[in-house]
């Protein structure tokens, strides 16, 4: 814009003799300075915002090109469902203010994040004084269209119109404004905008009024401002089905309680969550929430981790367990001990990736692309209407039918069913523990037929536990391993804890590298040692007096999310680096089909890849550093969040729980979610067909042509937060 400025002076040396930057406009850098910017380790700079206005998939694609052909910028993404934008660029080349003024040009308003949960206030305003002067001007009409106005005098008549004609004038050049801005910024970059057909109904129905205040004959301008009204309150319908789609993460992080009992060294004080460091213990009562991840050092209780795990069930909690920020304690007492706050804590990871995830751009499909098409065939649809119309002699209805057939039409409602229902199923999903860093990785899992499933901490438990004991022979061991950090010492006292089986102090403990660890108990000499493979054996004065049984136990729910990953019609197989029994063994306790053992990381890769050239969609579980290849490998790559954090990286999704359930929540989201994107382009289509079709057969005249265009676009919200519902249906 500036470029054409100078140009149309006659300016252009000014380019060759500038000897650095000009200066930025003011109104474009104002207040954009003291924004909080994120450096990164490269230099660049980065930042997210909230842009008002987006209307469709084409205000996303413009604004993201622009943005992208700006100098100096690295990258910048746009997502229509939550409405934010992230940007990174060279400081040095450009900033933040001018960044914000290019968007601000697209007619885009940009805000700082944190202000999503908050409606669009000037286009509020915009809606009240159109509904205003609708509702005043249609009082008017009303003596005009029934026929009073052979009772009235010519002055009475003419008072009518003009001030008809007054109300109207106010809505047409500015309560419709963002139509018109959004016609002419598309045009300007070379985009057929939705806007588009809108903005022409607006101004052909607004020219006529004029012309017929002038000559005494029906204005039509009531439909005009209520055309306006109802396209306004639609957008802001559909804005608000936008800022629903961001409220999972912003409820979950709202989810911890602002302040906590800490304890001192002379007693218990209550501060701020934000002052909590790791290490700090606190007292928790019954009926309250966790602000941190914690470990219990105190009391035993149950709570309920309903938000993080998805299951209402409470769990008992005694020493040693770990409960989660947002979780509820509902009987009992508990001190815990801090161990992660703030941003750390898995409630708030939960959170960051799930607007990540938000964020992140869908692919562009098909029906993306055909939305400026279907803007032009719209606008053709017109032409031909009113050509029609005027030739059959009948310039009233040719009117009436092409500024109903320009608003009917709603290539948004197509262009909106595939990011609103991903958003949709990412909350879903996220809500019951599987995070995914896009909504591809979403929605293609529900192209997946087969499931290959890592053993070692994605099957089971991941660590050593006691298979079976004795109850006295674990009280004896448990009193000489109290104290020891071994894993085998570790599981015996976590076994004899849950067992509720009292600890007794061991004396004279000594423990050797490889050979055991030797003490007193109840006054006897103890020897604890390894014996065959999965086992330690309990000596005492008089010999060998018990066995405990280790292993690497199947998560409790593995059984039951692998039965419902079969029930959903998918293969699923068991990849193992183990030996065939041990393998064979937990796939039989897991209710696995297929088992593939002694699979190193480079077979596991290809062990998915042959199952791809087969013609087959694979997804693959798994935590450990040795599954970072299968998962890059597989179409869907899903990682335990407790695993390694090259795991975690290279994950499409991550599981944030000790559990297999939020895979299975996963494939129900994704089938939910496409199912839900399917059956809004079957009704957009449908839609778009039979009221174009009405209206350019004159069925259908502005005023119902204006409530049917955001009814389409609520139909497609509608049908997107049934995402959840139906969820919940195909469970039961």
């Amino acid at each position: 814009m500036a470029a054409a400025i100078i140009r149309g002076a006659g300016l252009e040396r000014y380019y060759e003799e500038r000897a650095d930057y000009a200066p930025r406009p003011g109104p474009a850098r104002q207040g954009w300075e003291s924004v909080p910017v994120t450096t990164l380790d490269d230099g660049t700079a980065e930042v997210r915002l909230v842009l008002d206005g987006l209307r469709c998939a084409s205000c996303v694609w413009v604004t993201e090109h622009l943005l992208q052909q700006t100098p100096g910028v690295e990258e910048a993404t746009v997502s229509y469902a939550t409405g934010r934008a992230s940007l990174r660029w060279d400081p040095d080349t450009v900033d933040l203010g001018v960044l914000a003024g290019r968007i601000s040009a697209l007619g885009y308003r940009p805000r700082l994040l944190g202000e999503e949960g908050k409606p669009d206030r000037g286009l509020l305003i915009r809606l009240g004084v159109a509904v205003f002067a609708a509702m005043n001007i249609m009082m008017l009409s009303v003596p005009l269209y029934l026929g009073w106005i052979t009772s009235l005098e010519p002055r009475y008549e003419a008072l009518f119109r003009w001030a008809s004609l007054l109300l109207a004038t106010p809505v047409a050049l500015w309560c419709a404004e963002p139509f018109f801005s959004g016609a002419i910024q598309g045009l300007k970059n070379r985009v057929l905008h939705m806007d588009l057909p809108i903005a022409i109904a607006v101004a052909v129905l607004y020219v006529h009024g004029l012309i017929a205040t002038f000559v005494g004959a029906d204005t039509y301008l009531d439909s005009l401002a209520m055309l306006v009204a109802l396209l306004l309150a639609g957008r802001m319908l559909e804005g608000r089905g936008r800022r629903r789609a961001a409220e999972a993460a912003l409820s979950l992080a709202a989810s911890v309680p602002a302040t906590v009992r800490r304890r001192t060294e002379t007693g218990v004080e209550t501060v701020h969550a934000d002052e909590l460091e790791q290490g700090d213990l606190l007292d928790v009562g019954a009926g309250e929430e966790f602000a941190v991840d914690g470990t219990v050092v105190e009391g035993t209780g149950a709570v309920r981790m309903a938000l993080i795990t998805g299951e209402a069930d409470p769990v008992a909690m005694g020493v040693g367990g770990e409960v989660v920020a947002g979780s509820t304690l509902l009987d009992g007492t508990l001190t815990v001990r801090v161990e992660r706050v703030g941003s750390e804590t898995t409630l708030q990871r939960m959170a960051a990736e799930l607007r990540t995830a938000a964020d992140r751009p869908v692919r562009l499909t098909s029906t993306d692309r055909i939305a400026p098409w279907f803007t032009g065939a719209t606008l053709l649809v017109a032409t031909l209407t009113a050509a029609g119309w005027l030739l059959a002699g009948n310039s009233s209805t040719a009117l009436s039918a092409t500024v109903a057939v320009l608003v009917v039409a709603c290539p948004c409602a197509l262009a909106l069913s595939r990011p609103l229902a991903a958003a949709a199923g990412l909350g879903a999903a996220a809500r019951r523990g599987l995070m995914f860093r896009s909504a591809d990785g979403l929605l293609e899992l529900d192209e997946v037929q087969t499931v290959a499933l890592d053993k070692t901490g994605t099957v089971t438990q991941g660590e050593l536990t006691v298979v079976s004991a004795e109850n006295e022979i674990l009280r004896l061991a448990a009193g000489l391993e109290r104290f020891s950090m071994h894993p085998i010492a570790r599981a015996i006292v976590a076994e004899a804890v849950q067992r509720g089986i009292p600890l007794p102090k061991g004396e004279d403990v000594r423990e050797q590298a490889g050979r055991g660890i030797s003490g007193r108990v109840d006054r006897r000499d103890w020897r604890l040692v390894a014996g065959s493979p999965g086992e330690v054996v309990l000596h005492g004065d008089d010999g060998e007096t018990g066995r405990i049984a280790l292993g690497d136990a199947v998560r409790p729910d593995s059984a039951e999310a692998v039965g419902l990953l079969v029930d959903l019609g998918l293969e699923v197989v068991l990849l193992s680096g183990d030996h065939e029994a041990v393998a064979r063994r937990i796939a039989d306790q897991a209710g696995i089909p297929g088992v593939e053992a002694r699979v190193d990381p480079e077979g596991k890769a290809d062990w998915v890849r042959a199952r791809q050239a087969a013609g087959k969609r694979v997804a693959f579980a798994g935590d450990g550093l040795n599954d970072g290849p299968g998962l890059a490998a597989a179409d869907v790559g899903i990682a335990m969040g407790t695993g390694a954090a090259s795991s975690v990286l290279v994950a499409d999704g991550v599981i944030s729980t000790w559990s297999l359930m939020p895979l299975v929540a996963g494939f129900r989201a994704a089938a939910s979610a496409s199912r839900a994107i399917r059956w809004n382009q079957v009704r957009s289509i449908g839609y778009n067909i039979v009221a174009v079709s009405a209206a350019a057969a004159g069925l259908i005249n502005p005023l119902i042509a204006a409530i049917l265009m955001p009814a389409s676009s609520a139909m497609v919200i509608w049908g997107a937060s049934r995402v959840e519902a139906s969820m919940e249906s195909s469970q039961a």
